[in-house]
């Protein structure tokens, strides 16, 4: 495509010089003209034309934090309650997803939602999950706070009276100290991601297909560049594999920059050293491009964000650890972000940085803190004197009312400070911190920068800590592009820029504020590739294979569930039985097998034949 005209639209550029068009032009990849078709056209040898039919244009949003790579390689195995708004609904899914799973595979709803977003304003019990599937693990994992296992996922793990609990989770039991199902951070996390890590994985050719299924769903919602974040249990070069090979393969459909995430406690320094050898920041392209270190930097400087245990206090020990760790990595010019949720883990985090660099100076290196929920403006001031931003996301939609019940209503309007950030003259990025805690639709998340409103509809802010439309669309697009060092030439639709945009369902500067969440794309573009197209667009987008494998919930209920009602639920049950392997024929075969368990690198797997992880 040598270049595409988009006539008939009402386009908001972010772009000073021209901030409102009818009209662009795309030439190689970059915006060539914006204005008045008559002046787009002019000097323009035309090759695609697109009549967007007068409807919004904006820039394609760029989520400045979530978990893309990871959540890729896991998309397809995952069942997606966002947006629903029953529980009812998302009950009668699940049934049916039980129903259509092969053993020894999983069901596993992964985040993504809250039981405040219900209207029975609860989770299930865990002997509702037993009825509906006595004999198929299942795995819910809700926020940061629980998971609950059914009695199949129980066995399937090995959880039992002997099994103790880790530190910084519980595992709850009965009166006779078997587990019930329960797990719960208290407040680690760990506990949660490593009962997960024990379910079956695919195979790499079907992580590439779950990869770009995972990058479709977020062209629907108008996502064109996100920065990952790394990750728990995300290990690199070799969890990287998969998007690497995409992005050989041509079949990036997001822009990603990658932060590298150590996994390793006590030898941090160590992990981030032997990358510095291997990998030099920016290293990649415009689709795929290494950006530094973090969000795990330490793990003694992490605090976690449950806001319905106390916050936790960062050991005595962890300033010498991230002193080390930051010094090296300024030293190799690396950029850096860091997890960072209260106020006190940012006055400790703060003074390291400052101490670093007044030995080996920061001089303009990017950093930045992540999610920063209680901020105070004294340590904000400090963020934009030493040259660093600021990454926000909207847990606190997913996680307000837990929030007010520990710290009062009246410490949630300014949880987290945007307008103080913003009137300090910070980098602020949005963000939505997907896919395990809260769901990656961007939409969700303007909306509540907009009105201050979780998902569950309770009101959280003041009108001055609410942002105007375009200055919520701002963070999405020029905003995030800061934390990339992408600003010059991403997240406006001015001259020069990269062509990616999107067309919207809904005009954003129009509709109610109840219907900001709802808003998908029909058209979104990335360097002027179509990427994604829906009803009359749809014939201008590349075909993408069905979710692998065939049993796959995104084949038949989707992801983020637009307008809250639960999709899929009129759809034949499909009967995986058809299917078949090379070994064993049809897919029925297991309960007919006596199937070893202890020889997880065998061709059996841990869990059974390895032809079910297809």
């Amino acid at each position: 495509m040598s270049s595409l005209l988009i006539r008939n639209a009402r386009i908001t550029t972010l772009d000073p010089r021209c901030p409102q068009a009818d009209a662009l032009a795309v030439v190689d990849g970059r915006i060539a003209a914006v204005g008045t078709e008559a002046q787009v056209r002019a000097g323009l040898d035309v090759g695609t034309v697109i009549d967007a039919g007068g409807r919004r244009v904006v820039p394609g949003l760029n989520d400045s934090h979530t978990h893309l790579i990871r959540g890729g390689l896991n998309y397809n195995l995952e069942l997606r309650w966002d947006g629903l708004r029953s529980l009812s609904d998302a009950m009668a899914m699940l049934k049916a997803q039980v129903d259509n799973t092969p053993a020894p595979q999983w069901v596993r709803v992964v985040g993504g939602f809250t039981a405040e977003q219900f209207v029975e304003k609860r989770l299930p019990t865990l002997a509702e999950l037993n009825a509906i599937a006595p004999d198929t693990p299942v795995f819910l994992l809700h926020l940061y706070d629980r998971a609950l296992l059914n009695g199949a996922a129980l066995r399937a793990c090995g959880y039992d009276r002997n099994t103790p609990d880790p530190p910084g989770g519980q595992i709850a039991r009965d009166s006779l100290g078997n587990p019930t199902g329960l797990l719960l951070a208290k407040p680690n996390a760990l506990i949660l991601y490593a009962t997960l890590a024990k379910g079956p994985r695919l195979p790499m050719e079907y992580q590439a297909n779950s990869t770009r299924h995972f990058m479709h769903e977020l062209n629907r919602l108008g996502i064109t560049s996100v920065i990952d974040a790394g990750g728990g249990f995300q290990n690199y070069p070799e969890d990287y594999q998969v998007i690497e090979q995409l992005h050989r393969d041509g079949e990036l459909t997001v822009r990603i920059a990658y932060n590298l995430f150590t996994q390793n406690k006590g030898k941090e320094k160590q992990d981030f050293q032997h990358w510095s050898e291997i990998v030099a920041p920016r290293q990649g392209d415009d689709l795929l491009r290494h950006n530094g270190a973090g969000e795990m930097l330490v793990f003694s400087a992490a605090d976690f964000e449950l806001f319905n245990e106390p916050r936790p206090e960062l050991p005595p020990g962890m300033e010498p650890e991230l002193e080390e760790v930051v010094r090296l990595l300024v030293e190799k010019r690396w950029p850096f972000r860091i997890h960072a949720t209260y106020d006190e883990s940012i006055d400790r985090i703060l003074d390291v940085y400052e101490q670093v660099n007044r030995e080996i100076p920061f001089d303009g290196l990017h950093w930045f803190i992540d999610h920063a929920e209680t901020i105070t403006p004294r340590n904000i001031d400090r963020i934009r004197a030493l040259g660093g931003g600021l990454a926000i996301q909207h847990r606190m939609a997913y996680q307000g009312e837990a929030f007010v019940q520990r710290y009062g209503s009246e410490a949630a309007r300014h949880t987290p400070p945007v307008r103080r950030m913003l009137q300090a003259g910070v980098p602020v990025g949005a963000g939505t911190d997907a896919t395990r805690v809260a769901s990656y639709n961007p939409w969700v998340a303007l909306s509540w920068l907009v009105t201050g409103r979780t998902v569950g509809g309770l009101a959280l802010y003041g009108e001055e800590n609410l942002l105007e439309r375009e200055e919520a669309l701002r963070l999405w697009t020029q905003g995030s592009a800061w934390f990339s060092g992408d600003e010059a030439h991403k997240g406006t639709l001015g001259v020069g820029q990269l062509a990616d945009f999107c067309v919207l369902s809904s005009d954003f500067f129009a509709v109610d504020d109840a219907a900001i969440a709802d808003i998908t794309s029909l058209l979104t573009v990335v360097g002027g590739r179509v990427v994604y197209g829906e009803g009359d667009f749809a014939p201008l987008a590349p075909v993408l294979p069905p979710a692998m494998p065939d049993w796959s919930p995104v084949n038949r209920f989707g992801g983020y569930h637009v307008g809250g009602a639960a999709t899929g639920l009129t759809a034949h049950a499909h009967a995986h039985g058809a299917g078949g392997c090379r070994t064993h024929g049809a897919h029925g075969h297991a309960a007919a097998h006596a199937v070893p368990t202890d020889a997880p690198n065998a061709f059996w797997g841990a869990l059974g034949c390895s032809c079910f992880a297809f």
